[in-house]
């Protein structure tokens, strides 16, 4: 396992990071306690440094777990969890960005944790409600009081992660350090601002969803497919969703590429999240079982060659859309026809 620098900070982190959302059988589909501990023990004997978990994963239970198995190593590791969802239904404000929600959120979190500060807090979505300043002006008070030391966002628009960051320059307020999104193969849309953006403002990008809901994995043969134990089993209106006439082609290409590899669709997928051109980007990781785990572990024992890439960006293609394509066909009207010979370092 080699180590990153989360995004514009000094902190190290693993390169891949180890979601612990299905630590806990509460929501049908998770894995025991004896098999949580297992899978994590394997991940930090790899080497594996960076935790990612949130208040309401699994009720909560998630965060029970992975506190009692930092029990006694809780400094080496970087333990990330999240606020923003409902813990309380009935409660108007039991959710959102703004600060009642995230002081009661994270006093919550630290008595699951059982530890006294969180490495990372994430803002696990934006709510459309609160204002930036408020969020922003919350998220430092608590990392001046101590209580977190490092501050990222999941979940939102380029254009609200960009203006929080441009006030917290201005404000002298922690900047949001990390950005977690969905990005996969099966799911490329994040190359039209998120990813771009991330790059340019030094985001750590930790990817959730790099198996595209485990239908990556190859074990969707068509979109009628419910394999037997998989998550989309007790929710057909999600599974159609995700297993697609689209999805289920880019996992036969990543599949082919496995064959050539010897490597199995799923480390393909990872390797190439791993491998795109968008700064530093760490993906999420979980597993049911530690076979799961060690299989994920597997992507970082090989690199995609070129043709493999550009196989694999053909069968996953996406239009960027405006302004994106507009500007490839106006390059000719800015530059004229001196494009081709400007070495571009930012591009």
């Amino acid at each position: 396992m080699r180590y990153k620098l989360l995004g514009r900070t000094g902190l190290r982190v693993s390169e891949l990071c180890l979601g612990t959302m299905t630590f806990g059988e509460e929501w049908g589909w998770g894995a025991s306690k004896e098999e949580s501990r297992k899978i994590f023990d394997a991940f930090a004997d790899a080497g594996g440094n960076f935790v990612d978990t949130a208040n309401l994963y699994t009720g909560g239970t998630s965060e029970k777990f992975t506190g009692e198995f930092l029990k006694g190593r809780r400094e080496r590791f970087v333990l990330a969890t999240k606020y923003t969802l409902n813990m309380s239904p009935d409660d108007p404000n039991g959710g959102g960005n703004h600060r009642k929600n995230l002081m009661q959120s994270l006093d919550a979190s630290l008595k699951r944790l059982d530890t006294d500060y969180i490495d990372l807090y994430w803002v696990h979505a934006w709510d459309g409600m609160t204002p930036l300043e408020e969020t922003m002006r919350a998220l430092d008070d608590v990392v001046r009081a101590g209580k977190v030391l490092y501050v990222g966002i999941s979940d939102a628009p380029a254009w609200v992660v960009s203006r929080a960051n441009t006030l917290a320059e201005l404000k002298g307020w922690s900047p949001f350090a990390a950005l977690q999104i969905q990005y996969s193969l099966a799911d490329r849309t994040p190359e039209r601002d998120l990813l771009p953006m991330a790059k340019a403002l030094d985001l750590a990008v930790t990817p959730w969803g790099v198996l595209g809901g485990g239908v990556l994995s190859g074990k969707y043969k068509t979109p009628k497919d419910r394999p037997a134990g998989a998550r989309y089993t007790k929710d057909e209106a999600w599974a159609e969703s995700v297993v697609t006439d689209r999805s289920v082609r880019i996992a036969e290409a990543a599949s082919q590429v496995a064959k050539e590899t010897g490597r199995t669709a799923s480390q393909v997928a990872l390797a190439w999240v791993r491998q795109q051109p968008f700064g530093v980007i760490v993906p999420i990781v979980g597993a049911k079982t530690v076979a799961q785990l060690r299989e994920n572990l597997g992507c970082l024992d090989f690199t995609l060659g070129p043709d493999q890439l550009a196989r694999l960006d053909a069968a996953s293609k996406i239009d960027l859309g405006f302004p994106h394509d507009f500007l490839v066909r106006a390059r000719s009207f800015i530059f004229g026809k001196t494009y081709p010979l400007i070495d571009n370092h930012r591009s």
